[in-house]
């Protein structure tokens, strides 16, 4: 069986499904106003709130033959908790090249250019008096 965060962003995937969480963001819809948007069939909406459904991200409801759809975000925050856990290794990656960055130019070490050749070295400002 697939853990919650895989079926999360196996949903995520389509474009179509985002489209539609985004709509749900704004309140419960139908399938006909789901599929408003979109070229596509009732039938077709229906799959892809199946896998919305089977993700945990959409609930619907049962108002005698009216079942609208809701958003429930909870696997968002979650998939948003798995990639926040990635945000200190960019830090730290992004802090060292910083670091290595600023180590080049206290050295006054020459630049190179996109083409591949090298600039004139960082002059630093000096007071002369």
């Amino acid at each position: 069986m697939t853990d919650s965060l895989s079926r999360t962003f196996a949903a995520l995937a389509d474009p179509t499904r985002r489209a539609m969480l985004a709509r749900l963001s704004e309140g419960e819809a139908t399938v006909g106003e789901l599929a408003e948007p979109f070229q596509m069939t009732f039938a077709a909406v229906s799959k892809h709130l199946r896998v919305l459904e089977g993700a945990g991200l959409v609930t619907r409801g049962r108002h005698a033959q009216y079942r609208p759809a809701r958003l429930d975000a909870r696997p968002l925050a979650a998939a948003s908790d798995w990639i926040g856990g990635y945000a200190q290794f960019w830090e730290d990656s992004l802090g060292a090249l910083d670091q290595y960055l600023n180590a080049l130019q206290q050295l006054g070490a020459p630049r190179t250019t996109p083409a591949g050749g090298t600039a004139e070295p960082i002059e630093k400002e000096h007071d002369h008096d």
